[in-house]
């Protein structure tokens, strides 16, 4: 007997566990938004970004760029939205307010990389709060 209310207990405190690390993480991640309109630094802006649900996510095929690692755009309408690049030397971009025709140009290019260069850097900076 005492076997089985050990073994019950132990059922009970490990779906315990389950459920309170599963709310966990839905707690954790935020409506796209509810972003903040500035972030203090592109960490906080990438892991934020990274962590929210939105309504449209896409990856940017691998080998398209030779020093492009990987890409994502997220976007809440499906009309603009932040366009998160990595490096092959460990640096990361992340550019906000481009347009999906954009990053759909920039995935279906011949050369990502080439595309990035001419279309994106410098037009859709993400700015920092100061």
């Amino acid at each position: 007997m005492y076997t089985f209310i050990t073994n019950n207990f132990m059922k009970k405190y490990i779906y315990l566990f389950i459920f309170v690390v599963l709310l966990e993480g839905r707690i954790e991640s935020q409506s796209c938004f509810d972003l903040p309109k500035r972030f203090y630094s592109y960490s906080q802006a990438i892991n934020e970004i990274q962590n929210a649900i939105f309504k449209f996510k896409d990856k940017l095929p691998y080998g398209k760029s030779s020093w492009i690692s990987s890409a994502f755009f997220y976007s809440c309408d499906g009309v603009n939205g932040y366009i998160v690049i990595s490096t092959d030397k460990d640096k990361e971009y992340i550019h906000e307010k481009v347009p999906s025709r954009i990053w759909t140009e920039f995935k279906n290019a011949i050369s990502s990389g080439s595309y990035y260069v001419k279309n994106i850097k410098g037009r859709y900076e993400l700015i920092l709060s100061r």
